[in-house]
């Protein structure tokens, strides 16, 4: 590993840049490398992974969601907790594991996790979050630190808190322009992520900022930087609206005939079977469903079944039924690899 090309992973992408949000129980190796086949960002995150469980007796099942191949770098780790020892203990090990950099989970609103004082609750722990990024920035290596957080926890703290982290010499800076107590509630506020990236212009300019929330085209992601003046985008939900999000070219998955959106979607159920096995929780799968399918009135049926089926088995059958009846009528297009 190049320690200098490493450290200059966010100042050295292109201008605007893309990134694919960690999002929990979707962004696993499977899911990235669907993205990557079908329009890829410029950065992958990893699901957020807590250095407390990679510590403990759970690491080797909780160390799964570090898993990643060639095809999803770079690729940067994202990680969560309140104990600065256990990054000071993880972190090392996350250097050696190829990643592209680490980057700690500050804007998590979920309740059982802030009310323990993880995640976005850090946002009112400022000594416990520089205790953190200490921990980490000094046993990272040659990898970027960065965070990910909000604009405040249960009001708006924009000035004080991003100004805060600022002083820390962070590498990137993912802000979503929501408080944590708005969960995902309400519009993002794209003016706060611009106050945000005025003040990195005064305090730390050799930060990359990042902008988050509510972003679901190409077209919104050329508003939202010149608005801003934010060095990339972080798109998280809007993929599942359009999986050809990150194409550039404006590109709509909606288009895609629907006998190649269920071949795409059996591709997805037989990768994430031969990744997983028995070992995740086959009901996750199902999320995925109405984003290779859409809403029309024509898909439902067979929508509403998938997201019915008791196990693999059964939604893999429906899945093939469907294909079968689909093919009476049309002969297959486009290619039937599975990998």
């Amino acid at each position: 590993m190049n320690a200098s090309t490493t450290k200059r992973l966010w100042r050295d992408l292109p201008r605007p840049f893309q990134v694919l949000a960690p999002m929990e129980d979707v962004t696993d190796t499977v899911f990235r490398r669907v993205v990557a086949a079908s329009g890829r960002p410029d950065v992958f995150f990893s699901e957020f992974t807590g250095v407390d469980g990679l510590c403990g007796p759970q690491s080797q099942r909780i160390g799964r969601r570090l898993q990643y191949t060639p095809a999803e770098t770079p690729i940067v780790v994202q990680i969560w907790g309140n104990n600065p020892e256990n990054y000071a203990t993880i972190v090392p090990r996350l250097t050696q594991m190829g990643f592209s950099g680490v980057d700690i989970n500050m804007g998590c609103p979920i309740r059982k996790l802030t009310r323990k004082g993880f995640c976005s609750a850090l946002i009112e722990n400022r000594s416990l979050a520089s205790e953190i990024i200490h921990a980490t920035r000094e046993n990272a290596g040659p990898l970027p630190v960065s965070v990910k957080t909000r604009i405040g926890f249960r009001t708006r703290t924009t000035e004080a808190w991003i100004g805060f982290l600022l002083e820390h010499g962070l590498d990137a800076l993912t802000v979503h322009g929501r408080i944590a107590s708005q969960m995902s509630e309400g519009d993002a506020d794209w003016k706060a992520v611009a106050e945000c990236v005025r003040l990195r212009d005064q305090l730390a300019p050799e930060t990359v900022v990042i902008g988050n929330g509510d972003v679901r085209s190409q077209a919104e992601v050329a508003r939202r930087v010149e608005e801003s003046g934010v060095d990339g985008v972080m798109i998280g939900r809007g993929i599942f609206e359009n999986l050809y999000i990150f194409r550039r070219d404006g590109s709509s998955f909606e288009s895609v005939p629907v006998i190649d959106r269920v071949m795409a979607l059996r591709r997805h159920f037989r990768l994430h079977r031969r990744q997983w096995g028995d070992r995740r929780n086959y009901h996750a799968l199902k999320k995925f469903v109405k984003m290779y399918m859409g809403a029309g009135d024509h898909v439902a049926d067979f929508t509403d079944a998938v997201l019915h089926s008791r196990d693999y088995a059964h939604g893999a059958q429906l899945i093939e039924d469907y294909l079968a009846s689909l093919r009476n009528g049309k002969e297959v297009a486009g290619n039937e690899t599975d990998g």
